[in-house]
């Protein structure tokens, strides 16, 4: 497959929505059955070499250890068990609530019982509709289903080349179900006080000041897919700043600043992997440099702190 295959938003909207909601079925049994990490690292899915995956989870609830993967390529939700026992059930032909309800047995029927606290969506428009009543949300396309897996897993390799120049504090490279974007942040090891009226979840994933990449396959807000970052707080005159190539941009979101590459300008450079890359130094360099981070003791050329140490031979 090429690199950064066609993925109009478009397309693939009606597929899109529903897995993104299964996605959030799955996410809120792993923020149930895992234990708390800083920043909600716990919560995120990673990628497999089908699909994503929870990781493994349980035991601290008195279940079973046990995982629950996303396989796009035969197209299932399989849920297995440390001690050997699995099972898996078909993504395709199923609502919100057929999902939801064959998640459930599928984990009961294997001896694991979680309890979602609250089983509507996080975030998004329906968010006051449970699971179990959302017929609407149908649609399964495996062609689609498959190609997102696809890009996931490329844009997901970049993000790991650009982690590997940073020494400091930093994030795993992971999918967070609630927006449905794949992520990597950086923290300077600043502590950020958030106001007392922001959310808890805000305030747990913001107590640090971090600069955050990311890619996402478009929303409401943005129509289709995007290399993004972002500076938390949001130093002055950020937005004056030149990003990389010319044709990112600072889009205002949420009286904060958004660097946006659209997936479809790095795509038709000719090298894009090189493109996404410069336009995330060129957006870590702004918010760095404004934001007063010590650069250059946080780099971390080739993915080796050791200053004496010869790159690996190839």
């Amino acid at each position: 497959m090429e690199l950064f295959p066609p993925l109009p938003l478009t397309e693939w909207r009606d597929t899109k929505e529903t897995l993104h909601r299964f996605a959030q079925v799955v996410g809120k049994i792993r923020l149930a059955a895992s234990v708390r990490r800083n920043h909600w690292w716990n919560v995120p899915f990673h990628l497999t070499g089908r699909g994503i995956t929870t990781r493994p989870m349980g035991q601290v609830d008195g279940n079973p250890v046990f995982t629950i993967d996303f396989d796009f390529v035969d197209h299932r939700l399989v849920v297995a068990t440390a001690d050997g026992r699995s099972a898996s059930f078909p993504l395709l032909d199923q609502s919100v609530a057929s999902f939801y309800r064959q998640t459930l047995e599928t984990l009961a029927d294997l001896g694991v019982r979680v309890e979602i606290r609250v089983p509507r969506p996080y975030g998004l428009p329906d968010a006051d509709r449970p699971f179990a009543e959302d017929f609407e949300h149908a649609t399964y396309d495996p062609a689609w289903a498959n190609r997102q897996w696809q890009v996931l897993g490329q844009v997901g390799l970049v993000l790991e080349e650009f982690a590997a120049r940073f020494s400091g504090k930093v994030s795993p490279v992971h999918l967070f179900w609630h927006s449905f974007d794949l992520a990597h942040t950086r923290f300077s090891g600043g502590a950020l006080d958030q106001p007392s009226h922001v959310d808890p979840v805000t305030r747990e994933a913001y107590s640090r000041e971090l600069i955050s990449f990311g890619f996402w396959f478009g929303d409401a807000n943005l129509g289709e897919p995007a290399f993004y970052s972002y500076t938390t707080p949001e130093p002055p005159h950020l937005a004056e700043d030149p990003l990389t190539p010319s044709s990112a941009r600072w889009t205002e979101l949420n009286n904060s600043h958004l660097a946006v590459l659209r997936y479809d300008a790095a795509r038709a450079e000719a090298d894009p992997r090189a493109t996404v890359l410069a336009f995330y130094e060129s957006a870590y360099r702004a918010g760095a440099a404004r934001a007063g981070w010590d650069v250059a003791h946080l780099a971390c050329p080739g993915g080796i702190t050791d200053p004496r140490l010869p790159a690996p031979p190839l």
